[in-house]
């Protein structure tokens, strides 16, 4: 019976906006790690059938298919194919599930899934050219333009989040991923480049005083808004990638394999909140998999906004203390950023690395998305 397994996953440091990354060109940063994927296992890039590349803003730097040019870019032979995938914030977690499921029908034997996304150099909304992309039938039904933060604000109040929770989940973020900075836990996973070596957006020492400072964004604070920068995912630029293939494959390869896609699902929910759909999307992933929650021993809830993951956690776990441990224990967007198309992948490869440095059976990884949908895979450590 074919399988998917991740045979590798690296990925670039996250940079801030206008930081490190800024100079690299998105096809460039996405090369770095389709090149570190062959230097690491020593795999024929000849092998690779094809690249299934996330990336949201497909504009600019980032179009004329960025998955093939960075295959191109990266040296590999003009055999391997690439193809650019956009389901929004979960582009490359999707470019995982495409990758597995061909692995699995047997249309490859060997796949690379990831994605980029440079923020600097193409902007979140380039694409859209001053134009709705809605249309008069989309309009008619939900009788508004859909907007992240808008549906963060919405979150906020259909849950009872003050700003203070929020606030405290956004410093416990930066904290952790200051933690796993100083313990080393990301060097393995991350490739270096242009003199950048870590992740830029972690912040320590971070107080609640500073955060409230702050203005909110989507909504005046006098009017009950929550949102602000120190509380949201970081505009960022970074690449990861997966190297996937069968178990028998990576037998014929002389490689071991570190993960098994387990299951993997789709939701989707309102589109105007947005930001909802991992929950069922969770659920939907355990009831496939057959597994209870307390056998999954990491999560990964992208932190798009503080509200998101809060909310998961209120509805999934009944805001159970020793599931809220295993959510995000190496901080999460808030703190390390949040490429876009590139995300997907960046949490999974954090994700994989953590389930292996700590022999973690099962982790479960979900992303809200545009259009009110989510990603959510459950990963089995082999």
């Amino acid at each position: 019976m074919r399988d998917a397994v991740i045979v590798e996953a690296v990925r670039t440091p996250v940079g801030k906006r206008k930081g490190g990354l800024a100079g690299v060109h998105p096809t460039d940063l996405s090369a770095h790690v389709l090149k570190q994927i062959v230097e690491r296992t020593g795999v024929d890039p000849a092998q690779i059938e094809d690249v299934i590349w996330g990336c949201v803003s497909q504009a600019g730097e980032q179009t004329f298919d960025i998955g093939r040019n960075a295959a191109l870019a990266a040296g590999y032979p003009e055999t391997v194919t690439g193809v650019t995938v956009d389901r929004q914030c979960g582009s490359s977690q999707q470019s995982v599930h495409f990758a597995a499921a061909g692995l699995i029908a047997g249309q490859y034997d060997v796949a690379v899934a990831g994605g980029v996304e440079s923020m600097t150099r193409v902007p979140m909304g380039s694409a859209l050219m001053e134009q709705n992309p809605f249309g008069e039938a989309f309009m008619e039904r939900y009788g508004a333009f859909p907007n992240q933060g808008v549906g963060a604000e919405m979150i906020s109040e259909k849950w009872g989040f003050s700003r203070t929770q929020l606030d405290e989940f956004a410093l416990l973020s930066h904290e952790r991923a200051a933690a796993a900075q100083d313990d080393g836990r990301f060097d393995a996973q991350i490739a270096p480049i242009a003199d950048v070596t870590a992740d830029e957006g972690v912040r320590r020492g971070g107080t609640l005083e500073g955060l409230a400072q702050l203005k909110t964004v989507f909504k005046d604070a006098d009017q009950g808004g929550t949102i602000h920068a120190g509380n949201s995912s970081q505009i960022s630029d970074g690449s990861a990638a997966l190297l996937m293939m069968t178990s028998e494959k990576a037998k014929e390869l002389g490689l071991t394999p570190i993960a098994r896609v387990h299951t993997a699902v789709l939701a989707g929910a309102d589109p105007v909140i947005m930001l909802t759909a991992p929950i069922p999307a969770t659920e939907k992933a355990l009831a496939k998999s057959g597994l209870s929650l307390s056998e999954i021993g990491a999560f990964e809830v992208n932190e798009a906004f503080a509200p998101v993951p809060l909310a998961w956690l209120a509805d999934i776990a009944n805001n159970d203390a020793s599931v809220a441990e295993r959510v995000n224990p190496n901080g999460g967007a808030i703190a390390l950023g949040h490429p876009l198309g590139g995300s997907g992948a960046r949490i999974m490869t954090t994700l994989v690395h953590h389930m292996r440095d700590n022999g973690i059976r099962y982790g479960l990884q979900t992303m809200c998305e545009g259009g009110g949908q989510a990603n959510a895979t459950i990963l089995e450590l082999l």
